[in-house]
Order: C-alpha cells, then structure tokens, then sequence
C-alpha cells in the first residue's frame, strides 16, 4: 500500500483518492468513498478497468507474455510439477515437500468415489443433456451430501469442501460423459495418478481393459496445469460475488461452470473444432479461409489466434504446442481437421498479417487439437476446462473468504428508464 493518491476534481471541490499498488502490475485507484462524496458512480462497462479485489493466486502480464501462479512461470510448473501439487501451490501458497504431497495426494485419491445414490442422479438426465448442464447441477447437488462441511469461516469445512471438489470432480465429469453416450460408469482407480485415472475412467469399457498411454496422461495434466488459474476472469469472478453473499463453496463453484460455459469464455476451444469443420465442409482448403480472414468486409474469423490480454505469444500456448506435436506423432490420428490445424499454425506462425497483429495460436487453438486427438468429443471440452480451473477457483473463493475487507459484491447502475409515473385505469390503457 502506498500512501500516494490522486485528486479528481469536481464541482470546485477536491476528491482525493488513494492509490493502491500492488507488488507490480497495474495500480488502482482507491474509489470507496467516491459515492459518499459526490453522489456519482463510475460506469465501467465489463469492468475492464475496475479491480474487484486484490489477490496473490495469480499475475498476468499480457505484454510481455507472462502467467505465473503465486510467483512461480507457469513454463516451471509445467515443466517441474504434477497437478496435483500446482494444485496444493494454489491452495496453500507455497510448493509442498515430498512428504506433504504425498499426504495431500493420498487424501485426494481415497475421496475420488462418489456416493452411490449419485447414479440416480445422473440417470434422471436426458440422453442428450450437455455435459455442463450435467455437471454444474452434480456440483450444486454434491453440496448437500456434505452440508457439515457448508461455514465458510471454518477452515476445516473449507479444506474438506474444496478435498472433495477436487477429487470427486473428474469422477462427475467422466459419469457426465458416459450418460451421453449411453455407457456404463466406470469406478475411478486410486492405483492411477490423477489425470490417468480420469482417462480410465473417460474410455475404459467393463468388458475389456485401456491401458493409459503416459504421453496422452501426461499431455492431460499439463492441460489441467495450464488451465488451473488466470487472474479476475469471468468464471473467477463469478465465484467471487457468489461467494461473497456467504454461501458454501459447492454453490460458488456451480456458478464458476454455469459462467465458464458460455462461448466467449470457456467455449473459445470448443469453436476451434467447430471452425476447423467449417473449413474441412466449407472453404475445402486454407489458404481460401486464410483469404477470408484477411478480409475486413468477411465476418468469417479465425478462432484460436490472438488473445485479449496477451499481447504478445500466450505463454500457455507455446508449451501446448510441444505436447500437440508429441500426441498427434503418437497417435497419429487420420483426422482432417487436425491435418487443417497443423496448416493453419503454419500460416499464423509465419504469414506477415499474422505476425504483425500478434494474432498467434493461443491456448484454445492448441488445448482444442490435443482434446481432440485424445478422444474427447468438442462438447466436453468445456467441462475439461472447469476441471482445469476447479483449484484457481477454489483458491480465489478462499482468499475472498479470508479477506476482512470483503463486501457482498452489489454493483450499482445508471438508470434509464421512466421517471416516476402513475398508474391508469385499465379502461384508459
């Protein structure tokens, strides 16, 4: 905190406001008592320029091309760390040692099981429901086999809340998937690590054994890692207000999906595929949908390429791309659309339109081929993105929660309707 301040100046009147610095990054502008004051809001339409908060889970720096969780370059995590412990690094603020990740893994696999009388719920859906409608209804319904764990201001019921998200989540996900296709669920295996056994549990059939291939579990894990936290975005948000109304994590977190569902969040991957489809049926070749793109008076777009904070190349993708390679040479599925792919990277990676707007394959671009290539099918992609950011999530509704200068989020507005009228009688109407 600093004590510098700025002064607006309205109505012959000084309003001074503190400015507030946080240990780099962007500084704000301290309006608490703006209201108070003058009788006037700001008006910040998607709040781009409004921090709702001050947090230490995660800093992105959108030019230089830089994600790190609680200090750490997300390419170390990737590189050096399981989920699992990016996962116990979010929640506790620090890496474990060998002997608190063993316990902390432990504590996770013995919780994977859900109970039994959650297959009937399952089954009560239609063949048809979306995954994400399947699994933030499994999130709000799983709160209430565990309704001693709810207190917010318990740290016992938080650590046991955000345990059982975590370790049963991948399970509901897997349930979710095997309800639309019409299979039978498949128990989770503690001899498994994490994303192995969501694999197993995503393709494995009852009546024959799939053995894991460790490059595909592996390619999975860092998917989780690099999905796990970024910063006040629109699903995190969401569980923030949520949360500060008092309400128990299992609720904040069904919010997260319900927000993290929508195509311009979470279904950016989800449109990568479904634009590659377009190509395949549509424009039959790259090099006429790269012309289109090119063309401001088209509306056909590009999906996967540039991103609204980073400016430069998104961080996560230029480690995504070295795993899509090892999983489709693995692999090597006999797939148009991911043969389209690889062409377009190609023309983005080197094409002088493309590398002069900065408009290289992000995430979504690289997360929707190696989804692809690994089996799963585009509808689940969201949800394998809330799996991802279940432990950010958790840890910035936790942080909120232990904040005592947290206030239930209630936004104002500029009103624009009628003025006060009155009401005639329906015969005059």
């Amino acid at each position: 905190m600093t004590e510098r301040e700025a002064v607006l100046q309205y109505d012959s009147k000084d309003i001074r406001l503190p400015m507030v610095e946080g240990t780099e990054g962007d500084v704000g502008l301290d309006i608490n008592r703006l209201r108070a004051e003058t009788g006037m809001v700001t008006l910040d339409y998607g709040f781009g320029n409004t921090a709702s908060s001050k947090s230490a889970v995660s800093y992105v720096d959108g030019s230089g091309g830089e994600l790190r969780y609680r200090g750490y370059p997300i390419e170390q995590l990737a590189d050096e760390c399981s989920f699992l412990e990016v996962t116990y690094l979010l929640l506790n603020g620090e890496l474990p040692n060998a002997e608190q990740l063993d316990e902390y893994v432990e504590g996770i696999t013995r919780h994977t099981l859900v109970s039994e009388e959650m297959k009937r719920f399952f089954d009560a859906f239609p063949k048809g429901a979306h995954p994400m409608a399947i699994m933030s209804a499994a999130t709000s319904a799983l709160s209430s086999f565990y309704q001693e764990h709810h207190d917010p201001s318990d740290p016992q019921a938080v650590r046991e809340s955000g345990k059982r998200l975590i370790a049963k989540m991948p399970t509901m996900a897997a349930m979710a998937y095997k309800k639309s296709v019409g299979q039978p669920y498949v128990y989770p295996r503690n001899d498994l690590d994490y994303s192995a056994n969501f694999l197993h549990m995503m393709f494995a059939i009852p009546s024959e054994r799939y053995p894991v291939d460790p490059v595909m579990a592996k390619a999975m894990d860092v998917l989780l890692i690099l999905h796990a936290d970024h910063s006040q975005n629109a699903s995190t948000t969401t569980v923030r207000m949520v949360g500060s109304t008092g309400v128990n994590l299992f609720a904040s977190i069904a919010a997260g999906i319900n927000a993290l569902w929508g195509p311009l969040h979470g279904g950016a991957n989800s449109a990568v595929v479904e634009m590659l489809d377009h190509i395949h049926h549509g424009e039959g070749d790259v090099a006429s949908a790269v012309t289109r793109a090119k063309d401001r008076n088209d509306p056909f777009r590009l999906m996967g390429f540039g991103h609204r904070v980073y400016k430069s190349y998104d961080p996560r993708a230029r480690i995504l791309k070295t795993f899509a390679d090892e999983v489709l040479e693995t692999i090597q599925p006999d797939d148009p659309l991911l043969d389209i792919a690889m062409q377009l990277e190609q023309v983005a990676l080197e094409d002088e339109y493309f590398v002069e707007r900065n408009l290289y394959p992000n995430v979504d671009f690289y997360s929707g081929i190696i989804f692809r290539a690994l089996g799963f099918p585009t509808r689940m992609f969201t949800v394998l993105f809330a799996l991802g950011r279940l432990p950010g999530w958790i840890a910035q509704w936790k942080e909120m929660t232990e904040d005592p200068t947290t206030r239930i989020g209630r936004p104002r507005q500029i009103y624009v309707g009628h003025t006060k009228r009155d009401v005639k009688p329906i015969e005059e109407r």
